[in-house]
């Protein structure tokens, strides 16, 4: 669960913490769970990150980001989130800063390095080769015996 205070901002790790001034909020009117006080109460939270002029970020992290995100991110830079998944605006704002933080703490971990590829040494291909022989010998004489 995200810590937040009133203004507070999002904590992402120990180091990044997210703050409230690249965030915006807005609520609306959600469907699903709460009867006729969907109809009423504006509930579901749409919360609006400006990754791209992010000064907690680097330009590597915002990159990853936006990635991630894939069809919530904007062609401006922006990650929007939206949370209707809860009765209470509290709760769904809870919900979409902590999916937030969540796709900014995947978005830190830079990708491992490109995998090198290697060959056999020419005295291991000439091994398995050797191994395989004698295996097939072997085989080879667990057949019938011939006259």
């Amino acid at each position: 669960m995200v810590t937040t205070k009133p203004f507070d901002g999002v904590i992402v790790s120990s180091r990044v913490t997210i703050p409230e001034g690249e965030l915006e909020e807005s609520f609306v009117r959600a469907s699903g769970p709460g009867g006729q006080n969907v109809n009423k109460v504006s509930t579901a939270v749409q919360l609006r990150f400006f990754a791209a002029r992010s000064a907690v970020l680097s330009p590597e992290a915002i990159d990853r980001l936006l990635k991630l995100a894939g069809a919530r991110a904007t062609k401006e830079g922006e990650v929007l989130i939206e949370a209707s998944r809860f009765r209470t605006q509290e709760r769904n704002r809870e919900d979409a800063r902590e999916r937030l933080a969540v796709l900014v703490r995947r978005a830190l971990v830079p990708p491992p390095p490109p995998r090198k590829k290697t060959r056999p040494s020419r005295g291991a291909v000439e091994r398995r080769l050797k191994e395989k022989k004698g295996r097939s010998g072997i085989k080879r004489m667990r057949g019938r015996v011939e006259d």
